[in-house]
């Protein structure tokens, strides 16, 4: 499967505090906010200046299905990689034995997760 790391997405507690933090010390820029129904969950993105890496801060108050008690240190929500085609990916990751565990049809755009070996949620999505 051809893909393309594009962005690391990171569970955080407070939204208004985090993107404060990441824009204000870091410098990155904000490029974009939505919510997501299907999580019940708001998501921030980030980029950092000439290197354009992505950070997505994710969001998720306790009606979510993906609430979860905050741990330090646990806050890696999932990482992201662009697919030219994501059915075909889907079907590669079932072939070699990883299930879809969420697949999410947005307002313009579609992505799904499979689990790593260890649990890291990680994203499909065509781009």
């Amino acid at each position: 499967m051809r893909t393309k790391f594009t962005y690391v997405g990171i569970r955080v507690r407070n939204l208004k505090k985090s993107v404060r933090f990441y824009t204000k010390l870091l410098g990155m820029k904000e490029i974009g906010r939505s919510k997501i129904e299907a999580t019940k969950g708001r998501v921030v993105g980030l980029e950092s200046g000439d290197a354009k890496f992505q950070i997505e801060l994710n969001y998720y108050p306790r009606s979510s299905p993906f609430y979860t008690k905050y741990a330090v240190g646990e806050g890696l929500d999932h990482l992201a990689f662009a697919v030219p085609n994501l059915d075909r990916a889907l079907k590669e990751a079932k072939w070699l034995g990883y299930h879809v565990v969420e697949e999410i049809q947005g307002k313009t755009s579609r992505w799904a997760y499979v689990k790593d070996p260890d649990g890291i949620w990680i994203e499909f999505f065509e781009g």
